[in-house]
């Protein structure tokens, strides 16, 4: 694994629980695999534009991929099929994903480029790869003290599997407006739930080196 495509969708940047918790574990991936190469991209900083009529019209009439209207999307298909890994992460906005991250998604679920559609439906057309989704919420949504619904799993793992990717682990960082404490125990959770993934299993032995 030399490649490592990592999307950032936090308002908050680098002072985002997910994404520092993400860039602890990439570290000590790097401590492992010298020659890791990180790619980065911030959908807050660098947003994806929506989807217009020129790219819709591609799409119907079937244009070919270096069309100048599909040529955002190309760009961030290519960045996605070149990585041997993705790491994404994301807060939950109103339920489910933010806008910035349903950007990316219209962008590189792309009909006859990422997915075909037959009788059965859609069939992805993606090689698999390994995926982490850091999911931060405020509240907590999962375990008995949940108290509220979130819908951002149930969907990213299915429209991540529309295009291929079906290797798709989910790693939750919960309460995180609800004090100090709780912010604590829910990352030193979240470290456990990372090095029970394949990719990040050895996590103790790497961040201690």
């Amino acid at each position: 694994m030399n490649n490592l495509l990592v999307i950032s969708c936090s308002p908050k940047g680098a002072k985002s629980p997910g994404d520092q918790l993400a860039k602890e574990m990439i570290e000590g991936l790097r401590r492992a695999t010298p020659e890791l190469s990180v790619s980065t991209l911030d959908l807050v900083a660098n947003p994806v534009s929506p989807i217009s009529d020129a790219y819709a019209q591609a799409i119907i009439s079937g244009a070919s991929n270096d069309d100048p209207a599909l040529a955002e999307s190309e760009r961030l298909i290519t960045q996605l099929e070149r990585c041997d890994a993705l790491v994404i992460t994301t807060p939950i906005h109103n339920f489910t994903l933010p806008a910035a991250l349903k950007l990316w998604v219209d962008n590189v679920v792309r009909a006859r480029r990422t997915f075909t559609a037959g009788p059965s439906g859609k069939v992805g057309l993606l090689k698999d790869r390994p995926v982490y989704v850091v999911i931060s919420s405020g509240g907590v949504h999962r375990g008995p003290a949940a108290s509220q619904p979130e819908f951002i799993t149930a969907y990213l793992r299915h429209v991540l599997g529309c295009v291929g990717l079906l290797d798709v682990h989910f790693i939750h960082l919960q309460a995180m407006a609800a004090g100090p404490q709780y912010v604590s125990a829910s990352i030193a959770d979240a470290r456990r739930q990372f090095s029970e993934t394949p990719l990040f299993s050895n996590l103790e032995a790497l961040l201690n080196e």
